[in-house]
């Protein structure tokens, strides 16, 4: 099952808004056959496997991290397959949280006399699809907040510079996690201070870019920003409001830039509409790259699933110096947000903290 995670982890990124599977089939205790779902739309991980057993399936057992789907979408029923190719055990890492799935799955290859043995791994295997689980029960996406910061919880001086509080292999890590998720989210102000690309730039591999979502509440964000950039190649999408003029989102239409004019509620474009709007338009995942400002609101509406803070070895001091979260605060601890199930990691010089809400 370990080996049948690796193997779905190989497609992180590539397979939105379906869920990432690995599978392995053994025979008389030696692996004959591996697969994975190397994206949406292509065989999925047990037909791959499948495939390149062949005739040998026949007694042996397979591994899957995720319950074999038995409707047909994409690509045909994988329970089909399975029951065809005369296994005898599988064992599933975790139940189909998908309403056409949903333990049919497991039930049809039992009925068919095959020994189904299920939540082997099943935490490890939550994990790594936790966003299809979210996205496939709620139509919602799953909201990653990012930050980078100093020991004492500065994203930036006195004066703004945040470039560069963390290391390179923590640089790294972000660009690999933008490669992985379907959205980036970044405010007006982040915009307007570093003018960035919002690409995924790795060393070794191409990787892909994620749809660049643009909120822009005073219409105020410069047509020539780098955001802008290859809106024809890469899906960016401009959140605004009334503010912003005909001539402004004419000119960003031409662009091939999706645009976003939503009502303002208390001076603030409703960042749970804009979530449901994202999510409806098929994005699954959503990382946040922005400042203290954006940060504050987004937890305060409640739509962040998980934060990923970069800690590095630094102190900036200083009481104009931005923290993570903007904002009045809360009054007393009693009102303090909790962070469950952290976990802490080196990286390079740094120490990346992952927590979910």
């Amino acid at each position: 099952m370990r080996r049948a995670l690796e193997l779905a982890g190989k497609a992180a990124g590539r397979t939105s808004p379906n869920p990432m599977v690995g599978a392995v089939i053994v025979k008389n205790g030696r692996v004959i056959a591996e697969g994975y779902h190397k994206k949406a739309g292509r065989p999925h991980g047990e037909i791959e496997a499948l495939r390149k057993a062949g005739k040998r399936a026949r007694g042996a057992q397979m591994f899957v991290n995720l319950e074999p789907c038995c409707h047909q979408g994409r690509t045909p029923p994988c329970t089909d397959a399975i029951i065809e190719s005369g296994l005898k055990e599988v064992f599933v890492g975790m139940r189909d949280p998908n309403p056409l799935v949903a333990g049919k799955g497991i039930r049809q290859l039992k009925r068919a006399g095959i020994a189904v043995h299920s939540g082997l791994l099943k935490s490890e295997c939550l994990r790594l699809n936790e966003v299809f689980v979210k996205y496939i029960q709620t139509g919602m996406p799953f909201v990653i907040l990012k930050s980078a910061l100093s020991l004492d919880g500065k994203i930036a001086t006195s004066t703004g510079q945040s470039q560069w509080i963390t290391g390179p292999e923590a640089r790294e890590r972000v660009h690999r996690m933008r490669d992985q998720v379907d959205a980036i989210l970044v405010g007006a102000g982040t915009v307007l201070k570093d003018n960035p690309r919002l690409t995924t730039r790795l060393k070794k591999d191409k990787g892909h870019n994620p749809a660049r979502v643009i909120l822009d509440a005073r219409a105020e964000i410069p047509l020539k920003a780098k955001v802008f950039h290859h809106a024809k190649r890469d899906r960016v999408i401009y959140v605004t409001t009334s503010k912003a003029s005909t001539l402004r989102t004419n000119r960003l239409h031409k662009a091939g830039i999706f645009i976003y004019v939503l009502p303002e509620i208390e001076n603030r474009i409703s960042l749970k509409k804009l979530v449901k709007l994202l999510g409806q338009s098929g994005i699954a995942s959503i990382l946040v790259e922005s400042g203290s400002g954006l940060n504050a609101s987004i937890l305060k509406a409640g739509m962040v699933d998980k934060l990923v803070l970069f800690l590095a070895p630094l102190i900036i001091g200083g009481e104009m110096a931005p923290g993570v979260v903007g904002g009045p605060g809360t009054k007393n601890l009693k009102q303090a947000l909790p962070i469950k199930n952290m976990t802490v990691t080196p990286v390079g010089a740094d120490w990346m903290v992952e927590g979910y809400i």
